[in-house]
């Protein structure tokens, strides 16, 4: 039958004479009124689909005395019969990892969540206080998303949460400090959050350094490794009883393209490759390349570990040479990253994939991937490799530990 209809700019677009609907439990059909027929399958594309989630913001499901169903618009003071939800309904998917692109690079983070209401959701964000962490935060609170400003600097923390109450006063934001250049902050934020919050939807690991010269922090590894990967490994591994009991639940880990750039292999990974104890041959650039493999190794063996107890993890890129506040620590990287700013995306744009990745109805029950543009992509093969991965898993928990001891004998020690 769809070879005989016309063309159109859409594929989704329904041909003249058609509706659609959908039944009480989500399912999608749709109606011909022509031959006064119905068919679960859409006539253009043949494929099926259903309407997921929660209904959008302002909406509110009513049942008749008569048993009728229909939804009122609060916000805008309209009633209709034809579920809202409708208008973002998805494809059912044959296998788990079909995933249809619905966005790309142009895309801004507050439309992927158009529509969307996340009341009653719990997102914790690591450098929520700027640059991406801050769009990330404020498309989600904007949709009802309860948000943990998880960030070293307090005032520009405050100052963002200010600011997105300004523009949305019913905003529900927090801050509790978290620096991951220290083990016992992690340790603090954790204890504190589980005090505060029972539960978690949402862990987004967007914190990160770039450009930093060689410097060792006060748990004795390299800045740029410990910011990037090591403090987030260990916050995930504090917040883990959590996310389980929590679950379902993802986690989103801010990588980069710059990780095809790193040579770490399972042949020559080391503590003393990652997390250098002196500045010979120490390169910047270099060690972020590394961190960021470390990102996509880290992620993919999350899932695998936790896939189980429905905590799904993916790693994304945000965009090349984005205008954020990474490019702080030298004035080489402002300069270049100036220069650029007018050919690649905005904050808003590169927050899209972690906000995509963080709430998007297709990726329930999906993890273990590499998304680009809000659209699943191939990360190097090192990134994929299952071994390296195991590898870096095991190095990162005995370097924790050993820090972790030598700390103890210091306490013990002064008392």
């Amino acid at each position: 039958m769809s070879a005989y209809l016309p063309d159109t700019d859409s594929e989704d677009e329904l041909p003249p004479g058609w509706e659609e609907r959908a039944t009480l439990d989500g399912k999608v059909f749709y109606a011909n009124h022509v031959t006064k027929s119905t068919q679960w399958s859409h006539p253009r594309t043949g494929k099926k689909k259903k309407v997921t989630g929660e209904l959008p913001h302002g909406w509110e499901k009513k049942v008749t005395e008569d048993g009728n169903v229909f939804y009122v618009d609060h916000i805008n003071h309209k009633t209709t019969y034809t579920d809202p939800r409708l208008a973002f309904a998805v494809e059912e998917k044959e296998f788990p990892t079909d995933i249809r692109q619905r966005f790309d690079a142009s895309t801004h983070a507050l439309q992927i969540l158009h529509g969307r209401d996340l009341g009653g959701k719990v997102a914790i964000i690591t450098g929520a206080n700027c640059g991406i962490g801050f769009e990330t935060a404020r498309a989600l609170a904007y949709h009802g998303c309860e948000i943990y400003f998880a960030c070293r600097n307090r005032k520009s923390a405050v100052e963002a949460m200010e600011k997105i109450c300004k523009e949305r006063p019913n905003s529900i934001v927090h801050y509790i400090h978290l620096d991951l250049e220290s083990f016992q902050s992690i340790e603090e934020f954790c204890v504190k959050f589980e005090r505060d919050k029972k539960f978690i939807n949402m862990l987004i690991l967007n914190a990160g350094t770039f450009g930093l010269p060689f410097s060792v922090t006060e748990d004795g590894f390299e800045t740029t490794f410990q910011v990037n990967h090591l403090g987030h490994f260990y916050l995930v591994k504090l917040l883990t009883p959590l996310l389980i009991k929590s679950a379902p639940g993802r986690v989103v880990v801010l990588s980069s393209e710059s990780h095809r750039q790193s040579f770490i292999t399972k042949e020559n990974i080391s503590e003393e490759r990652l997390s250098p104890k002196t500045s010979n041959g120490f390169f910047s650039i270099i060690a972020y390349n590394d961190s960021k493999l470390c990102n996509i190794l880290f992620s993919n063996e999350l899932n695998r570990r936790l896939s189980g107890f429905k905590v799904f993890s993916n790693a994304v890129h945000p965009g090349n040479v984005v205008s954020s506040y990474l490019s702080r620590n030298w004035w080489v990287y402002r300069l270049l990253f100036a220069l650029v700013r007018p050919f690649t995306k905005s904050l808003s744009q590169a927050a899209a994939t972690s906000v995509y990745c963080a709430t998007a109805h297709e990726l329930e029950g999906v993890g273990g991937m590499y998304f680009n543009n809000c659209f699943r992509c191939r990360p190097s093969k090192n990134a994929d490799d299952e071994e390296l991965a195991k590898l870096l898993w095991e190095l990162s928990e005995n370097m924790i530990a050993r820090s972790l001891e030598n700390r103890d004998k210091k306490i013990k020690n002064i008392y």
